[in-house]
């Protein structure tokens, strides 16, 4: 099993990331990238970290997936 961070983005700083978040993640999610992270990955999760560049916070999308299929993700997605 391997760990990967599979997609970031930035958000501004405001009271509530969560409810924030939920649109952006929803959206990445229906994407083909996404829908590949939901046949690959059993548990995909996120977090929200705070972003010190840009005085927000940063959501990460990551979870573990077999081998095989970390190759074949970095393979088709790694740089798009």
């Amino acid at each position: 099993m391997k760990k990967i961070d599979f997609h970031s983005f930035g958000m501004s700083d405001v009271d509530d990331p969560e409810i924030y978040a939920a649109i952006p993640l929803g959206e990445f999610m229906s994407s083909p990238k996404g829908q590949w992270i939901k046949e690959n990955c059993k548990d995909p999760m996120y977090r929200i970290r705070p972003d010190n560049f840009n005085w927000g916070n940063r959501i990460i999308v990551y979870g573990e997936v077999e081998d095989i299929a970390a190759t074949e993700y970095y393979l088709k997605w790694h740089n798009v």
